[in-house]
C-alpha cells in the first residue's frame, strides 16, 4: 500500500492542493459553491478532453502548441456545419476528423520527417490562427439552430452531457493507458526511443498516432465548448495550450517524457479550473491567471528536472 501511494505522490499531493483551495472557498466565499462550483467543471470538460490528448503527447516526450488553434478552427467548423443544417452527428464526425487530420499533419512532420515538434506546432499555431483570422476576420458563427446548443437539450441536461462526455473520455483513455500495449507503447517511446525500438516498437508510429489522437480530442473539445454558447468565438482557442499544458505539468507528467499519469492531469485540470475561477468570482483580474498558469509550468518543469536529476545522481 506504501510503495502505491509512493509512487503516485505528486499525484495525492495536487489531490491535496486542490481540497484545501476548496476549503479555503468555502471558508472565504460559501456562496461560490451555489454560483459557480458546476459552472467551474462545465468550462474546465473541454479541457480536461484537449488535456488527456497533449498527456499523451507529452509522455511521449514531444510538445504540440497548436492546441488552441486547432480547437478554435474545429469550433467554428461545428458551427458553420450545424448552421448549414447538418444533423448533429454529422457534425461531430465531420469536427472529429478535422481535427484529427490536422493532428496528423503534425504527427507527419514530427514523426517521418524528424521536425522538432515545438517548432512544427509553432508553426502550424500561426498558419491555423492567421488563416483563420482571415477567413472570418474575427466574426462569430452566429444564427445556430437549437438543437444544437446543449445538443438540443435543457441547459441543466447540456451540462451535464458536457461534463460526463468529458470524464467518459478521461476514463476510457486512462483504462487504455494502463491495459493496453499501446498504452504502454508511448510510456516505452518517452522513457528511452532506442530501447523502445529494440524491443519493437516502432516510435514513429507511436509519435505520429499520439497527434492524430490529440488532434481528435481537440476537435471534441471544441464541439463540447461550442454547444455552450449562443455564437461560435473564432478566438475561443487563443491561450488554451498555455492552460492544458499547465494542467498536466502540474499534474505530475514529466516534460522529459515517459513518466505520469491521467490522474494527475485530471487533478491539474481540476485544480487550475478552479483557480481560474475563484480569481474571477474573487473579482481579480483576468492576467493574473495566465501569469499564474506561466509560474507553475516552471515550478513544475523545474521540480521534475530536480527529480529526474536525483535519481539518476543515484
Amino acid at each position: 500500500m506504501m510503495r502505491v501511494l509512493a509512487n503516485y505522490r505528486r499525484e495525492l499531493a495536487v489531490a491535496g492542493t486542490y481540497l484545501a483551495l476548496l476549503l479555503l472557498l468555502a471558508v472565504l466565499t460559501p456562496t461560490f459553491y451555489r454560483a459557480q462550483f458546476r459552472a467551474t467543471w462545465v468550462s474546465a470538460a473541454p479541457v480536461l478532453v484537449v488535456a488527456v490528448g497533449m498527456t499523451l503527447v507529452i509522455l511521449a516526450r514531444h510538445i504540440d502548441i497548436s492546441v488552441g488553434a486547432q480547437f478554435s478552427l474545429c469550433g467554428v467548423i461545428a458551427g458553420l456545419l450545424a448552421r448549414g443544417g447538418m444533423p448533429m452527428g454529422g457534425v461531430v464526425a465531420i469536427t472529429l476528423l478535422v481535427g484529427a487530420a490536422l493532428g496528423a499533419v503534425n504527427g507527419s512532420l514530427v514523426a517521418a520527417l524528424g521536425l522538432p515538434s515545438i517548432v512544427v506546432t509553432l508553426a502550424t499555431m500561426v498558419i491555423l490562427r492567421e488563416s483563420l483570422r482571415l477567413w472570418r476576420e474575427g466574426d462569430a458563427v452566429r444564427g445556430l439552430p437549437s438543437d444544437f446548443q446543449w445538443f438540443g437539450a435543457s441547459q441543466e441536461a447540456g451540462q451535464w452531457t458536457i461534463v460526463l462526455s468529458a470524464l467518459l473520455v478521461f476514463a476510457l483513455f486512462a483504462c487504455a493507458m494502463r491495459w493496453l500495449a499501446a498504452g504502454r507503447n508511448v510510456y516505452a517511446v518517452g522513457s528511452d526511443e532506442q530501447a523502445a525500438r529494440l524491443a519493437g516498437v516502432r516510435p514513429q508510429r507511436v509519435v505520429f498516432w499520439v497527434f492524430v489522437l490529440t488532434g481528435a480530442l481537440t476537435g471534441l473539445a471544441a464541439i463540447l465548448n461550442a454547444v455552450r454558447f449562443a455564437n461560435v468565438d473564432p478566438n475561443a482557442g487563443n491561450g488554451l495550450e498555455l492552460q492544458v499544458i499547465a494542467a498536466v505539468v502540474v499534474g505530475g507528467v514529466a516534460i522529459t517524457g515517459g513518466r505520469g499519469t491521467l490522474f494527475g492531469t485530471l487533478i491539474g485540470v481540476a485544480l487550475l479550473g478552479t483557480i481560474g475561477a475563484a480569481l474571477v468570482f474573487l473579482k481579480t483580474r483576468s492576467e493574473w491567471e495566465r501569469a499564474i498558469q506561466g509560474a507553475i509550468i516552471l515550478i513544475s518543469a523545474a521540480a521534475s528536472a530536480a527529480s529526474l536529476a536525483k535519481r539518476r545522481s543515484r
